[in-house]
């Protein structure tokens, strides 16, 4: 099994984006160091609490400070943009890290209505485009003829030798679908929507088009913290129930500090969601990390985990994943 990571470029108490930005570079080095796959950036827009806005900008700073790691979006939110201008983005990476280029794309807003509307400007295509959108984007990352007829011949530049790897993320039943019917490889948010994991990849799997000898792939987005102590471990637990909390109030800014999340009044009512809300999230010791991840992976037959961690300090999101690549094994380069 392969081991990912997603960065959301999550934005530190005290800090602010261009530090988040400047971790997510270096975690990036080490990841590749450590072992990891692939290295994946989300897109989140009108954010105080998430940096990245803009996946293809950034990937070509991950790249670059890289050399064998694969870079990607997790994902490009494809319903708010041209697919020919996806599929230009993405061409113009792979011509400049050929082989190492993933393009992972969603349908979810990644943002609240009035910012969805700001980023369509006026130009905005109901959800039902999006299976128009992927066939499209796909024909033209891939040197095709586009699907839409009132596009004629028209081809995207650069051209390039390789074309990047193109991925569905889904949460959702209907999104795993569009994976399967156009033969994609499916990236799940069990991090998300935990309950229909099992369920989602195995119609996926089911559904699947393998016209052209072409095999399901699955990857299981889990969100994971490992650390060897105990009680910060519940520190951190706390401390991420905590700016869920800030959220469900409408309070928007950087992630809760250890220290805020160490004196917060919690109810019991709040104690109790904390302990359901626990399917989501795996944090422990890193070989009781490492058994979960695994046994969600057996669970769901993925073949890839891709591993998102968000703490208040920057150290404690490192130390995460050398934990975890030091108990998977993966081999240092």
């Amino acid at each position: 099994m392969q081991l990912s990571v997603l960065d959301q470029s999550p934005i530190g108490a005290g800090e602010d984006a261009a530090t988040a930005v400047a971790h997510t570079i270096a975690l990036a080095r080490r990841c590749e160091e450590l072992g990891y796959h692939r290295y994946w950036l989300a897109e989140h827009h009108a954010s105080q609490s998430l940096a990245c806005a803009s996946p293809e900008i950034l990937i070509t700073r991950v790249a670059n400070e890289t050399s064998r790691i694969r870079v990607g979006s997790g994902g490009v939110m494809l319903s708010h943009y041209s697919p020919f201008k996806v599929a230009e983005n993405f061409r113009m990476l792979e011509v400049m890290y050929p082989g190492r280029i993933d393009l992972g794309v969603g349908r979810a807003p990644g943002s609240d209505g009035v910012t969805a509307a700001a980023l369509a400007y006026g130009n905005r295509l109901g959800v039902e485009y999006y299976p128009t959108k992927i066939r499209d984007m796909l024909a033209w990352v891939s040197n095709e003829k586009p699907y839409s007829e009132a596009f004629g011949e028209l081809a995207v530049s650069p051209k390039s030798n390789t074309v990047p790897e193109v991925w569905v993320l889904a949460s959702s039943p209907d999104s795993a679908r569009y994976a399967a019917y156009f033969g994609l490889p499916l990236s799940y948010a069990h991090f998300i929507v935990p309950e229909q994991a099992a369920q989602v990849i195995q119609m996926y799997r089911a559904e699947f088009n393998g016209e052209g000898g072409r095999a399901p792939r699955v990857s299981l987005g889990v969100f994971a913290i490992a650390n060897d102590d105990p009680e910060h471990v519940d520190l951190l637990r706390r401390a991420r129930e905590l700016q869920r909390i800030r959220r469900d109030q409408g309070k928007q800014g950087p992630a809760a500090t250890l220290e805020e999340a160490a004196e917060y009044p919690f109810t019991d009512a709040q104690l109790e969601r904390m302990r359901t809300k626990r399917s989501r999230q795996i944090v422990g010791a890193p070989d009781v990390v490492r058994a979960e991840i695994t046994e969600l992976a057996q669970a769901t037959g993925a073949d890839e985990v891709v591993v998102l961690t968000n703490t208040p300090l920057f150290e404690d999101r490192m130390k995460s994943y050398e934990l975890l690549a030091a108990e998977f094994g993966l081999e240092l380069s």
